[in-house]
This record gives structure tokens, sequence and C-alpha cells, in this order.
């Protein structure tokens, strides 16, 4: 089973492991409140991942991949969920722990977690649109700026000139960093300081876009910056495909060309899996051949 967590929700889906499929039907998304009690949020949890499992044991499954937000012990299982607005209650627990001893698991029982972004990652690189290339740069763009280095299907972290903790997010552009350019909060500054008007978020701003000047120079503005960013990253790690998602790869239209002119012959390719790239990632950690490479890397901390 793959499961993807979020601030407000839980999905899970089971998948074949040995065909490299995703079982039909069997995606399941439910509603939950990261702020509540740890009780009220490992429950859910526990029940989502029943009801996923529908009339087989849990104890039948090859094991459960999380695809699960930071800060997190990925290795051990345990929260460490500090200084961000959810799952504060869990700071501290050993959420493997915890799940095995609720549903009444062997101690055995895979329960293994990847940070979200990579999940993705892993997800696309092995089931979607760039399963054919061996150097891949995955971005997710929304609240936050995610990049992985995929290298024949497995992250890339602390070789290859790639910083220690494979993410790009904390890295010095122009008077800030990254994250602080490619994210929702971003556009949505930059909006306020060119119009004095406030807007919800990238959504609201790509429909004004089309009826416009600002708000479709601020989409092209956008490109720009993102292209000057990543054409030393493409250039130092021989990437020969970028697949791009998160919310704000919805309206990658608005600043394909930009960011195109800036990265060249590059293939540069817009999610089809979305969330199900984050599933599909969680549930190849219960591949042990996989996984134990994946150990081998310095992503899995």
């Amino acid at each position: 089973m793959g499961i993807d967590v979020g601030g407000s929700h839980i999905t899970c889906q089971l998948f074949d492991l040995e065909e490299n499929n995703p079982l039909s039907n069997s995606k399941q998304r439910f509603s939950m409140d990261s702020n509540g009690p740890s009780d009220s949020i490992l429950n859910g949890w526990v029940e989502a991942i029943h009801l996923t499992a529908e009339t087989l044991e849990i104890s039948e499954l090859e094991g459960i991949g999380f695809a699960m937000p930071g800060p997190f012990d990925y290795v051990n299982g345990i929260a460490k969920f500090e200084g961000v607005p959810k799952f504060r209650e869990l700071y501290g627990i050993n959420i493997k722990s915890e799940l095995i001893r609720r549903m009444k698991l062997s101690d055995e029982f895979k329960i293994r977690f990847l940070n979200d972004a990579t999940c993705f990652a892993v997800g696309e690189s092995w089931l979607g649109k760039v399963s054919n290339y061996d150097r891949v740069i995955a971005l997710t763009l929304g609240t936050g700026f995610g990049t992985t280095f995929i290298k024949n299907g497995l992250p890339v972290a602390g070789n290859e000139g790639i910083p220690n903790d494979g993410f790009l997010y904390h890295i010095p552009f122009k008077n800030a960093i990254a994250d602080d350019y490619f994210s929702t909060r971003w556009f949505i500054n930059n909006y306020n300081e060119k119009s004095d008007t406030t807007i919800s978020g990238v959504k609201e701003l790509a429909k004004m876009a089309m009826n416009e000047k600002i708000a479709r120079e601020i989409f092209q503005e956008f490109g720009a910056n993102l292209g000057t960013f990543l054409a030393p990253w493409v250039k130092q790690f021989k990437a020969n495909a970028i697949v791009i998602g998160g919310n704000i790869s919805r309206s990658y239209k608005l600043f394909q060309k930009t960011l195109e002119d800036h990265l060249g012959k590059t293939i540069i390719m817009v999610s089809e899996m979305e969330e199900n790239a984050a599933l599909a990632g969680g549930a190849r950690l219960c591949d042990n051949a996989f996984y134990e490479e994946l150990l081998k890397t310095n992503i899995v901390k």
C-alpha cells in the first residue's frame, strides 16, 4: 500500500509490485485534521488503511510505504514536526511502532517512510512520463519548492555536486533562498506589491492572466527566475529530463516559454500522475531490493 499524507488528507492505494501497477479502484482519499490530537490523527490513519485494504488482512500486505512531509526521521519512523503548522501533536512519536501496535501487526511488518517530494520523484521515474530517462530532476511547485535528483531510478544526494539532503529549497537565490521565489507565496506577494491587491493563490492569478497584463508578466517572471536558477543544476547533473508537479504546474503554459528559453533543449514534462506519483513512490518502498539500494544513498535519514 502506498500512502500520501497531506495537511488536510490521507490518500491510500494498493499496488501490485510484481506487475508494477496500481490496483484499479483501490485509491481512497480521506479528510484529516492535522492540528488534531495525536490519537485522532493516528486512529484516522489506521481507519484509512483498513478501508483501503477492504477484504484483505493488513498482515497479508507486503508492506505500507508513506510519502510523508518533513521534518521526519524517515529511517526510524519518528515524527519530528516542529516549526511547521501541522501534526504538532505527533512530535516525538514513533509512528511506525504506533501503527503496528494499533493494527496488531508483527514487529517485522514493513512500514517505511520517505519525504513526499522524493516519493513523487520515485513514482514518476518508476511509472511516469520520465521512466525512460536516466537522469531526471523532479520539481514539486506549491506551498514549498520541492526538488529531487534521480539517477537510474534512485534519488541522488551528497554527490555529483548535489546538496547532502538532495534538496534545493534552501539554496541562495537573488535576495533570499529558492523556496521564497518558487512557491505560492511568491506569486501572492509579488502580485500584491505590483497591484496593491491581495489574491488567494496561483489558481486565482492564472484566471486573471487571461485578461490582465500584470498577472501574465508575473508568470513570465516566475518562469525566467526558475530557468535561471535551474540551468546550472541541469548542466552539472547532466539532466536529460525535468518533470514538474504540484499546484503551480497546472498553470505551466503561462510560464512555459520563459522557462524553456533558459533551459535550452532540456525535455520538460508536466506530471500526469500528480498525487498518484507520490502514492507509487510510497508503495515502491515495500520492494526490498529497491529499498536496500535507497538506503545506500544519503536520502533516507
